[in-house]
């Protein structure tokens, strides 16, 4: 059966008769194919490859290393175009919320972004890079260093991979201004409240001085890479208009305080050459704003459940919606998708991209069918309005306790959706883990993650941005779980997880992190039974955790100590130090509860 390439190419023909033995390759500059196109053909006569430029050189070549690896290339001729949807297609990873990697996970990251066809890198940074000046911010967090980001450069270029610093610069700064010497920066030095729950300062007051604060840390950072490119994030500044600017955004607007803060952190950059991105957030409620958006500025269209998910939750009527709705999303809008806002922006001629999430954070073992709907939606919504990229967002709320492994999954989809979608619509994410990034020769761990991805559904709650495993693990009582699960569908969610620690005993992955992925999943499994036996007591009380028989309490507590060892353990296999203490305590609430119930 001849080789189907990863990602699937845009048109594929096969012919009898390969290519002989030591064949040369011939290749030829071609103008007239598409950016980073090639057109590949291999046969009796010889291999030929026509490229418009290096970058479609380096993906004809990827190719044709795929089919000289297939059994069938001496006896089978190929005929394949190709070149992508997207001009950029970028992988975010946070290494903010806690969890930074090492330099030997970070290699295993390009190694996967070079195969999915990803041709840039953003590591999302609020804390995690040693600012010189800074140090009493990041002192704990074994943050970046300037060498480490020239180290990862090179190995990104070398991949055709541009390493593009991504530092925010208004909202979530929250680990700044924790700090005396900064609370003169905040909005709200005291904090502010949100869903109904007090929470520490996170914005930057929209001040001239923050705005060179912001620049600064961005000088810093830039220094060390060759992009002419950054993201300056300025997401979510929730206090925003409630602080040291709420006379001004009564006398001028919200939307313009915003923009006008923005566009000061935007203007060196631009005016230096540089394309900067920046996340859409304000035009939601202020369209007025699009004809101010400078040449050179992209904003960056975010969302992360996808429609179907989000309808679900609205349409069976639980306190979920409302409780989201409290918090400010505009769900209306979300069930749209992102066609509605890229047709406001494709509409203004605005250049703009896409940016669906991976669906690996609040969840622990993945939410990957959202993550694949989601990007699908991306990817259709960005094509039909004029989306000129498409960043894979893999972000690490409370503490990111998913394993990397999590998200190899839908990365590799991501970088193939962004790169052809018609073709890659119905990829095979499982066969393409085992054949390309695993290397099981068993043929089950990409199974095993694709399994595990939808687990969280199992357990018939339907829930926004996470899974009941994560929220019964890391409880937050401003989002609770709206209703327990049915006992059946806790058996489904247990006998799923059973069936994937099977399946791991048996593979057998030839990837250099082969037992460190094996390892990790193990323990996530672990961690999601537990998840299943801690609402199994709820529900048999049908009250909450401190309801708990006491000594069922007891046997819970007795067995959480080892699964936090074994998750320390993971996290170092993988993580530098520096964060791990601030990531376990996201399990304290739960501890806490069992607690009360085992002492009563």
């Amino acid at each position: 059966m001849p080789t189907t390439p990863f990602p699937v190419p845009r048109s594929l023909t096969t012919f009898p008769g390969g290519a002989p033995a030591g064949t040369p390759v011939t290749t030829t500059l071609d103008p007239a194919l598409p950016p980073q196109g090639y057109r590949l053909r291999t046969g009796p006569e010889g291999v030929s490859v026509h490229h418009r430029d290096p970058a479609g050189l380096r993906y004809a070549l990827q190719t044709l290393d795929q089919l000289r690896a297939a059994p069938d290339f001496p006896e089978t001729g190929y005929d394949i175009s190709d070149h992508p949807d997207f001009e950029r297609r970028g992988f975010l990873l946070d290494i903010s919320r806690d969890r930074v990697p090492t330099r030997r996970t970070l290699a295993r990251w390009v190694d996967i972004l070079s195969l999915a066809r990803f041709n840039q890198f953003e590591l999302y940074t609020e804390h995690t890079y040693a600012f010189p000046d800074h140090r009493q911010v990041w002192q704990d967090a074994s943050p970046l260093t300037a060498g480490d980001l020239r180290w990862l450069d090179a190995r990104c270029a070398a991949a055709g991979i541009d390493l593009v610093v991504n530092q925010n610069t208004f909202g979530h700064m929250e680990r700044f201004l924790a700090h005396p010497a900064y609370a003169h920066r905040a909005e709200n030095p005291d904090g502010f409240e949100r869903g109904g729950a007090h929470h520490p300062p996170s914005t930057l007051a929209p001040t001239a001085a923050n705005a060179d604060f912001a620049g600064s840390l961005l000088t810093e950072t830039t220094a060390h890479v060759r992009a002419r490119r950054l993201n300056i994030g300025a997401d979510e500044p929730f206090e925003l208009g409630t602080g040291r600017s709420r006379d001004r955004a009564r006398r001028d607007g919200l939307g313009t305080v915003y923009f006008d803060y923005v566009t000061s952190v935007l203007r060196p950059w631009l005016d230096a050459g540089y394309t900067v991105q920046f996340w859409a957030d304000v035009f939601a409620g202020h369209p007025e704003l699009l004809d101010r958006v400078p040449p050179g500025a992209i904003p960056v269209l975010w969302q992360y459940d996808a429609p179907r998910h989000i309808a679900e939750v609205m349409d069976i009527g639980s306190t979920e919606a409302g409780a989201w709705q409290l918090r400010g999303a505009d769900l209306h809008r979300l069930r749209d998708g992102f066609a509605s806002h890229g047709k406001l922006l494709g509409d203004a001629r605005i250049p703009y991209w896409v940016a669906p999430g991976a669906g690996n954070w609040n969840s622990v073992v993945g939410r990957l069918d959202n993550a694949v709907e989601n990007m699908v939606d991306a990817a259709e919504a960005g094509l039909a309005h004029g989306a000129s990229g498409y960043l894979l967002t893999a972000w690490g709320d409370n503490g990111m306790w998913d394993p990397p492994s999590v998200t190899f999954g839908p990365a590799v989809f991501g970088g193939a959706a962004s790169w052809c979608l018609d073709t890659n619509r119905e990829l095979d994410v499982g066969a393409v883990l085992d054949d390309h990034v695993l290397l099981d020769a068993a043929g089950l761990a990409g199974s095993v993650l694709v399994r595990l991805g939808s687990v969280y559904r199992l357990f018939g709650v339907p829930l926004l941005n996470g899974s009941p495993v994560a929220r019964t693990l890391f409880p937050d009582t401003s989002l609770p779980l709206p209703d327990l699960p049915t006992p059946a569908a806790l058996d489904a969610a247990a006998d799923a997880l059973a069936e994937s620690r099977r399946d791991l005993s048996v593979t057998d992955l030839a990837a250099a992190d082969g037992d460190v992925v094996v390892r990790e999943l193990l323990h996530s499994i672990d961690l999601a039974e537990f998840a299943v036996d801690v609402l199994r007591a709820r529900t048999a009380v049908t009250a909450g955790a401190d309801a708990i028989p006491a000594d069922t309490a007891r046997r819970l507590l007795r067995r959480l100590q080892p699964l936090l060892a074994e998750q320390q353990a993971c996290w170092l296999l993988r993580s530098r130090p520096g964060g791990l203490d601030d990531s376990l305590t996201r399990i304290d609430p739960l501890r806490h509860q069992l607690q009360r119930a085992a002492d009563r």
